[in-house]
């Protein structure tokens, strides 16, 4: 399937979505939320019964499109609408998801591994989640998503400090399946997608909306819509915008 900033695959019943902007680190502005909406679609039809979702090049994604945020006509909240509806795109697909993590998963990024059933990453992988330091709360339903994984307090600590961690850490929180060696990366999630395959797709398909179920009630998503608001708030807030500025300038000077 073609898309201008993924590619969409299906090879033996495993399909493939890759975030494919690799000069720019694949970031995920809104034209790219729109094409991973929509592939979703595709997989479903297609009857994929997995689907990897890797980046193109040296990191998985850089996260929301910064230069967005520059855009005079940009409000925030387009973005924020999108990537909620990506995020809950990716969590409804009726194929097994497996994120396999590899370079820099940043903000928007680390939300949407976080929508997948699976996550396996590379031991160079380094994940963040600059959003306070851009001046605006953390949207897409990552908060929630979050909490499910990580629990409360490293939820709080990870966006409230903005701080790097890196596959270790990631992994030792619960966050990842499975941390593999970089060359080794490709292989070993490939493995996972056909040992899934390989079962009943019919019980895979249950067991993963009995999960989803349960954590649904455990925390919801379902009031993600605020973070929209939030973050048309944050936009005409002067402190924020400034906080925003200055994050950019320093990304600016690297």
């Amino acid at each position: 399937m073609a898309y201008a900033t993924i590619t969409a695959t299906i090879e033996d019943g495993i399909g493939r979505l890759v975030l494919n902007q690799p000069k720019k680190l694949n970031p995920l502005g809104t034209n790219t939320l729109r094409d991973i909406i929509d592939a979703t679609t595709w997989f479903n039809n297609e009857n994929a019964s997995v689907v990897i979702i890797s980046g193109k090049g040296r990191a998985f994604t850089s996260g929301f499109d910064l230069r967005e945020f520059r855009s005079k006509e940009a409000t925030g909240r387009d973005g924020a609408v999108l990537g909620r509806e990506m995020a809950d795109a990716v969590d409804r697909m009726k194929p097994v998801t497996i994120a396999s993590l590899h370079g820099h998963c940043i903000g928007g990024g680390v939300v949407l591994a976080s929508a997948c059933d699976l996550r396996i990453a590379s031991e160079e992988t380094i994940f963040s989640i600059p959003e306070v330091d851009l001046g605006i709360p953390l949207a897409w339903g990552g908060i929630p998503r979050l909490v499910r994984e990580i629990g409360p307090a490293m939820t709080k600590e990870l966006v409230m400090t903005c701080r790097p961690f890196d596959a270790k850490e990631a992994k030792s929180l619960g966050f990842l399946n499975r941390v593999v060696a970089h060359d080794d990366l490709e292989n070993q999630t490939r493995k996972m997608a056909e040992a899934i395959q390989q079962r009943s797709q019919t019980v895979v398909e249950t067991t993963k909306n009995q999960i989803r179920s349960a954590a649904e009630n455990l925390v919801s998503t379902k009031d993600e819509w605020v973070g929209e608001l939030l973050i048309a708030v944050a936009n005409k807030d002067t402190a924020a915008k400034a906080t925003a500025q200055e994050y950019l300038n320093k990304r600016g000077k690297r």
